[in-house]
C-alpha cells in the first residue's frame, strides 16, 4: 500500500510504471479501481462493461505512464481521464448490447442526483470539496457533469441550455480556477 501523501506518492508509482516496475502499477490498481469501476460503471451502466474499461485503462496507464506530466495536472486525474474517456469511447464504438438511447434514458433517470451527491460526498474537509464550493454553480455543475456523469460538452449544453462554446468555455475556466485553488 502506497504510504505518505497520496498525491505525491501517486505521482511517484506513475514514474515508477514509466520506468517498467509492474509493482506500482498493481498498487494503483489496488488503491484505485473499485472507485474506477465506480466511475466506468457510471457511464456505461454495467458491471462487466466497466470491469472492461478498467482493464483496458490499467494497459493504457502502463503503456503510457511515460506521458503523464504532473505539471500539467494531478496523477488521480489523469488516471480518472483515461478511465472516463475508455468508458465514453465503448459508448461511441457500439462495443454493448444497451444502445446509446438507451443509455441516456437510463443516465437522465438517476444520473442528474448523483453527480450532485459525488460533490456532497465529498470528505467536508477535502480541498477538492473546498475549491469545487469556491466555484459558480454552473461552472460546478458542468464540471461535475462531465467528470463525474462522463457527459460531453454537446451534452452538458443541451442539458444546461447554453450554446456548445458557452459550455465548454465554462468548464475550461472553471478547471483553470479548480486548478489554481488546489496548486
Amino acid at each position: 500500500m502506497l504510504m505518505g501523501s497520496w498525491p505525491d506518492e501517486l505521482d511517484k508509482a506513475l514514474a515508477r510504471c514509466a520506468n517498467g516496475d509492474r509493482a506500482a502499477l498493481r498498487q494503483i490498481f489496488d488503491l484505485e479501481a473499485p472507485r474506477l469501476i465506480a466511475v466506468a460503471e457510471r457511464i456505461v451502466r454495467r458491471r462487466d462493461l466497466a470491469e472492461e474499461v478498467v482493464q483496458e485503462a490499467f494497459i493504457r496507464i502502463w503503456t503510457h505512464a511515460h506521458q503523464y506530466a504532473p505539471e500539467r495536472g494531478s496523477a488521480r486525474g489523469w488516471i480518472y481521464a483515461i478511465v472516463r474517456n475508455r468508458a465514453l469511447n465503448l459508448l461511441r464504438d457500439g462495443r454493448r448490447e444497451q444502445t446509446v438511447e438507451e443509455v441516456e434514458t437510463l443516465r437522465e433517470v438517476d444520473q442528474v442526483d448523483e453527480i450532485m451527491a459525488a460533490w456532497h460526498r465529498l470528505d467536508r474537509e477535502s480541498r477538492l470539496r473546498d475549491c469545487l464550493g469556491a466555484l459558480d454553480d454552473i461552472k460546478r455543475r458542468g464540471i461535475l457533469m462531465a467528470y463525474v456523469g462522463g457527459y460531453t460538452h454537446g451534452e452538458i449544453a443541451g442539458r444546461l441550455g447554453i450554446p456548445l462554446g458557452t459550455a465548454k468555455s465554462w468548464i475550461r475556466r472553471g478547471l483553470r480556477a479548480l486548478r489554481e485553488c488546489m496548486a
